[in-house]
């Protein structure tokens, strides 16, 4: 069944994205509005596909990069609808649904056998780990479009050619605080995972931390989201300088993410 809800998951996020897409040349509000409810139907039908997965695993679905990804996608897009009730910012939503469907696109490229969890790493700390980790990713994810946006907003107002995406994205104060904002729950969230996954390696093998390149790059991440925040808070980094170290800072931790899941063949190399 989660196959199922899978296929129809990835076919509802590449409408949401043609008609995103569209409301980004044509501006019209209802298009927008159309888009928004395609991408809450996919939404739909990827949390049962996560439901589904979940029965069948009889885990948090987060062991395999197939089901990390699709994980990492049904969050972002969860995070979006919340924040899209408090900002009102629902253009932002033409930068998470195509991030949602490559993120799909990419999970079914790859094997979606279920994989068994190793008895000693089973512990209630997996899906606490794995919700903050990914709640915290998402965040920067957020963080990193907020970015892309504040970067083509600016090359317009510099440019002096007010014409096309200019209309309809914030303002540059509005996409630098917000940038700041995610930041702000991401680091937090962060900091946390790597806690708790310090304290499941401890309940799993007797060690807080065996140097596990998943474990190392959180860390480098982790210095360098700490390292933006610092600047922000000292410095005054804001505007294009925080907008290209967030960005920077969010390839290097799915870029991390998906070469060591790749290479380790489960997440942290713990699964199986």
């Amino acid at each position: 069944m989660s196959e199922i809800f899978f296929h129809i998951t990835a076919a509802v996020y590449l409408v949401a994205t043609f008609v995103y897409t569209a409301y980004l040349i044509a501006r019209k509000d209802k298009v927008l509005s159309v888009a928004q409810g395609v991408l809450v139907a996919g939404f739909a039908f990827h949390t049962a596909t996560i439901v589904a997965r979940w029965v069948a695993a009889g885990r948090t679905p987060a062991t395999s990069l197939h089901e990390s990804l699709s994980l990492f996608s049904w969050v972002t897009v969860a995070l979006f609808m919340v924040l899209l009730v408090k900002y009102k910012q629902r253009v932002l939503g033409a930068f998470v649904a195509p991030f949602a469907l490559a993120l799909i696109i990419t999970a079914s490229l790859l094997p979606r056998e279920i994989i068994p969890l190793s008895p000693v790493l089973e512990s209630y700390w997996l899906p606490v780990h794995v919700m903050l980790a990914f709640i915290g990713n998402a965040f920067f994810a957020i963080a990193f479009f907020l970015g892309v946006m504040y970067i083509i907003q600016e090359r317009y107002l510099k440019s002096r050619k007010l014409k096309g995406l200019y209309f309809i994205l914030p303002s540059l104060d509005t996409l630098d605080e917000l940038n700041y904002k995610c930041l702000q729950y991401g680091f937090p969230l962060l900091t946390a995972a790597i806690i708790t996954g310090a304290i499941w390696s401890e309940y799993s093998t007797g060690n807080y931390w065996v140097w596990k390149p998943r474990q190392i790059w959180s860390m480098i991440t982790w210095f360098l989201y700490a390292a933006l925040l610092h600047g922000r808070l000292t410095a005054g980094w804001r505007g294009r300088k925080a907008a290209i170290f967030s960005g920077v800072a969010f390839m290097i931790l799915i870029g991390s993410f998906i070469v060591i899941n790749l290479v380790s063949g489960g997440a942290h190399g713990l699964a199986g």
